[in-house]
């Protein structure tokens, strides 16, 4: 495990193997010339108590303020916070999950695992995001259920799967109907 400089981790939390805590987030300008310029990441990280941080997970720094692991927060191997994200109490995600720069995750939340989470988006409370979710916008409502890619609501979700499975059958009975 690697805990860079100024960071702060609280009282018993777990730390796996190869986990890196305050590496810099990714923040580059582009250059008139093609290349991109590193933008100073001079944040730190803040691991609040009772956190457990799966092996090779990371949490990179903040860009100016702190990225933070509220307290009883678990996450599981894989995982990427990046930097300014603020993951609310006892939340818990599972592995290979990405959380974009700046989100701001509420309390009691779970995210299933190979989620991936958009930049600068907001997830009330108690919100459930299921198995390789993507979402790429703002959660509105508090205890939302939400999969697929891009995200809907569970029960909308399956509804549409239920459609969804069976557009071969529906397109080759179409075809038959326009010949006749």
């Amino acid at each position: 495990m690697r805990i860079y400089h100024g960071c702060k981790i609280g009282n018993n939390c777990i730390i796996h193997a190869n986990a890196v805590i305050g590496s810099d987030g990714f923040g580059f300008a582009p250059a008139a010339d093609g290349t991109y310029k590193k933008i100073p990441q001079m944040g730190n990280v803040v691991i609040e108590d009772d956190v457990e941080i799966g092996a090779n997970t990371v949490v990179d720094r903040a860009t100016m303020d702190s990225t933070i692991v509220r307290k009883g927060v678990k996450l599981d191997n894989l995982i990427q916070v990046a930097h300014n994200v603020e993951i609310g109490d006892n939340t818990v995600v599972a592995a290979q999950t990405g959380i974009a720069g700046s989100t701001k995750v509420g309390k009691n939340c779970m995210f299933a695992g190979q989620v991936g989470i958009a930049g600068h988006l907001t997830i009330p409370d108690k919100v459930m995001l299921g198995a390789q979710c993507g979402v790429n916008s703002s959660v509105k409502k508090e205890g939302e259920s939400l999969i697929g890619t891009p995200a809907l609501n569970a029960r909308e979700f399956f509804k549409a799967y239920a459609v969804f499975r069976n557009l071969p059958d529906m397109r080759k009975k179409l075809d038959e109907l326009v010949k006749k």
